[in-house]
């Protein structure tokens, strides 16, 4: 099949959205399909490029500079008269392709797609479908956010917040219904936006974004690895993986490991990622040398990353699923979460790790001290995260991806062929 990607963020970008994109398209690559990205440029000007046999088409975009585009490392905050003032906008700030219509007919024209997929509700998402609605061409869909998700970060009144929830439910569900087929990562997001999916006019199924488990696997890690990052090889590590922005909650995870220590005096705490909040929380710790914050690491050099760890943790609160819950289940690794969104799907209370309530250091700490102190138990977890990460392998998500597109590749063709036969 000839297969179109519509995304607002995509590789060199890291975020669950811009991996899952960047996977299903090299995999499908890999499978023998024809694959087409469409996402915003990175330096504005139109440009496309292969990338891991994947057209990578790069369309124009403006620099919105009030949040950072997730490549470059997130600089300090600027100081006046002395003292630091919040940084509103970023010299690299997050890029958005605004009126992205014209470039989007030509390349459609030109690559003439069976089915597209879109990722995110942007404008490049927004002119796929309505491209792929006037030329009869399937559409898929992907919601990867739940309304919390959107409005958790925001400092409003829980009353104002939860009607902007409710619109936001109402928008999303709206979306959906344009499409031939919807997907989300869990069954608990479908709940949770749609209800039980059988009143909705689509077809709904949920399909893991799932892991690479050729990459992502128990092993030993060299000693020169931990000398190269400055981490210890012979203490327990406490680790955290992914963006290091407000939302992700890293400073109660520090305050909750800093508790822990008490117990368990020889633990390390590693967090990989960069964000808002990166400058701001290694400065505050640059005086603990059990506190690391090693910036962000790309494969292959991630995946000695997470073998590192003794356990994965985050406090965060807005994880539809979690790519590096899974990443890290697939590495052997216990899991520390909060009891929120659809993680309960990978992180199993009691089998291979722990859930915490939102928001609560001391039930953080407690679990930290649990498994970093009890070597049987962390081994049983470690092995029950095996198996269950093995319910994520990308193959399986890719066998589900590819049966959905011939599915609604043939529905489309059929109903094709019935209004030649009308007419």
């Amino acid at each position: 099949m000839k297969i179109v990607i519509a995304t607002a963020v995509y590789y060199p970008q890291i975020n669950g959205v811009a991996v899952f994109s960047h996977n299903l398209a090299v995999g499908l690559a890999e499978r023998g399909h024809e694959v087409m990205v469409i996402c915003p440029s990175q330096t504005g000007k139109s440009y496309t490029r292969m990338i891991d046999g994947v057209k990578t088409v790069y369309l124009r975009s403006v620099d919105a500079k009030v949040y950072p585009d997730q490549i470059h490392a997130v600089p300090e905050k600027r100081k006046v008269l002395g003292v630091k003032w919040p940084r509103l906008v970023y010299r690299h700030g997050f890029r958005v392709s605004v009126f992205p219509q014209l470039e989007i007919k030509k390349v459609l024209d030109e690559f003439r797609p069976d089915v597209v997929h879109v990722q995110v509700s942007d404008p490049i998402g927004f002119s796929v479908v309505a491209y792929a609605r006037h030329h009869h061409i399937s559409v898929v869909t992907t919601e990867h956010n739940q309304p919390e998700v959107l409005t958790e970060p925001l400092k409003v009144p829980g009353v104002m917040k939860k009607g902007v929830n409710y619109v936001l439910s109402a928008y999303f569900r709206n979306r959906q219904s344009k499409s031939d087929f919807v997907t989300m990562p869990t069954e608990l997001a479908i709940r949770e936006l749609i209800g039980d999916g059988e009143k909705f006019p689509v077809p709904v199924a949920a399909v893991s974004n799932g892991v690479d488990l050729s990459h992502f696997k128990p092993g030993k890690v060299a000693n020169e690895v931990y000398e190269e990052y400055g981490v210890p090889s012979d203490k327990p590590i406490v680790l955290y993986i992914g963006r290091v922005d407000p939302e992700k909650q890293v400073g109660l995870l520090v305050r909750a490991f800093k508790e822990a220590r008490r117990q368990v005096p020889e633990a390390h705490l590693v967090v990989v990622g960069d964000g808002v909040d990166r400058v701001k929380l290694e400065t505050a710790e640059k005086n603990d040398s059990q506190v690391h914050f090693l910036g962000r690491i790309l494969p292959p050099e991630l995946y000695d990353l997470y073998r590192m760890g003794s356990v994965f943790a985050t406090a965060s609160e807005i994880e539809t699923q979690g790519i590096v819950l899974i990443e890290a289940a697939a590495s052997g690794l216990p899991l520390i979460a909060v009891n929120k969104g659809a993680v309960a799907e990978v992180c199993r209370d009691g089998e291979n790790g722990y859930l915490c309530q939102p928001g609560s250091v001391a039930e953080l700490s407690a679990a930290i001290v649990k498994i970093l102190s009890d070597n049987q138990l962390r081994k049983q977890f470690a092995t029950e995260s095996v198996k269950i990460a093995h319910e994520h392998d990308f193959e399986r998500t890719l066998d589900k991806f590819i049966n959905i597109y011939q599915r609604v590749v043939k529905l489309k063709d059929k109903e094709k062929n019935s209004d030649f036969e009308q007419q």
